[in-house]
C-alpha cells in the first residue's frame, strides 16, 4: 500500500489491496481469501481491522464466506441480461434472460410473474411452461404466496388508496438453474377484484392471463405500466434469498399498471442482485 493512501483507514487499504489483487487476477475468481492470520501479518493489523476489511469485500460482492472453509472470492461478472418488456409476455414482471444463465443466441424466458401457477393464498412452486423440443433455454421454477393484506402507506400512495385499504399481496421468488434470479411483491386493491374470478392472481381461469388479460376478465382494460428503477442496499432475508450479503446492492423496481382512466391498478417490488443481473430496456422511436 502507498503513502497517498496513509490517511485512509486500514481496513480500507486492506480492502483496497484485496480488490486491486482480485481485478488484477492474483486472487482469481474461487481462490481462498487469506486467513485472518495471515491478513494480520501481511498488513501489521488487528483483528478487528482485517475483519473490517473482510467485510468491506463481502458487502461488495467480492467474496463470500464459506462455512467451516473460509472466504473466497466471487465471480462477479454479470450472469445475464433481464430484458424487460411486454411484448412477449403481459406481466408486471415479464423478462428474458439472456447471457451465461441462457443460450445466448436464444435467451430464457423467467420471471414471468403473472404467467405463474399457484393457489390464493397457498404457496405454490411451479416451472416456467416448458420449452419446445430443441429450445436449449434454462428451466425457470418460481415459488408464489397471496394473501390479503392492508395496504402500507407507500404502497397506498402508489395505487391511490387509503392506508390500510384491503389488497391481494402476493410474493414470488423465480430461479434460473437452480439460480436465484430475483424477488417480487405485488398488490392489487380488493376494491377492484374481491369477489371476481381475478381476486386471487394464481387461481381461477384467467390465472395465466397476465395483469391485462386478468383484468380484461372484469372489464378493466390496462393501457400502460411505469417502471422506476432504483438501487438501494439489500435487507438481510433478500441477501439470504439471493446469495448475497446483507447491504450489498440490489436493483429495485418499482412497477404500476393503469388502466384507460389513470387508475393503478397493480403494483410491485421487484429485487435482482445488481451484480449479477443487468437491466435492459428497448425504446422505440416514433414519428
Amino acid at each position: 500500500m502507498g503513502s497517498a493512501d496513509e490517511t485512509r483507514p486500514v481496513y480500507q487499504r486492506i480492502a483496497d489491496d484485496l480488490r486491486r489483487q482480485i481485478d488484477e487476477g492474483t486472487l482469481p475468481v474461487g481462490a481462498r481469501i487469506p486467513s485472518r492470520a495471515e491478513l494480520k501479518r501481511s498488513y501489521a493489523a488487528s483483528d478487528q481491522t482485517v475483519d473490517r476489511a473482510v467485510r468491506v469485500l463481502k458487502s461488495a460482492g467480492y467474496a463470500e464466506g464459506q462455512f467451516g472453509r473460509g472466504v473466497f472470492v466471487t465471480d462477479r461478472a454479470p450472469a445475464g441480461t433481464l430484458l424487460r418488456s411486454t411484448g412477449a409476455v403481459d406481466s408486471p414482471f415479464a423478462a428474458q434472460v439472456t447471457g451465461r444463465a441462457a443460450d445466448p443466441a436464444r435467451g430464457t424466458e423467467a420471471a414471468a410473474g403473472d404467467d405463474r401457477a399457484g393457489e390464493c393464498p397457498d404457496e405454490h412452486t411451479g416451472p416456467h411452461p416448458a420449452p419446445e423440443p430443441g429450445d436449449e433455454t434454462s428451466a425457470v421454477v418460481w415459488e408464489a404466496t397471496s394473501s390479503t393484506a392492508r395496504a402500507p402507506e407507500h404502497i397506498a400512495e402508489r395505487l391511490g388508496i387509503e392506508p390500510g385499504d384491503p389488497v391481494m399481496c402476493t410474493q414470488y421468488e423465480y430461479l434460473a438453474d437452480r439460480r436465484p434470479v430475483q424477488l417480487a411483491t405485488s398488490w392489487e386493491p380488493l376494491a377492484i377484484t374481491e369477489g371476481t374470478d381475478v381476486m386471487c392472481p394464481e387461481r381461477g381461469p384467467y390465472a395465466r392471463r397476465g395483469v391485462r388479460g386478468r383484468l380484461a376478465a372484469i372489464g378493466i382494460r390496462v393501457v400502460r405500466a411505469v417502471e422506476l428503477v432504483g438501487a438501494r442496499p439489500a435487507t438481510s432475508p433478500e441477501a439470504e434469498t439471493l446469495g448475497c450479503s446483507p447491504g450489498q446492492c440490489v436493483t429495485a423496481v418499482e412497477r404500476t399498471h393503469y388502466d384507460e382512466d389513470g387508475r393503478a391498478v397493480e403494483t410491485s417490488d421487484i429485487v435482482v442482485r445488481a451484480d449479477r443481473w443487468r437491466l435492459e430496456y428497448g425504446i422505440t422511436f416514433t414519428g
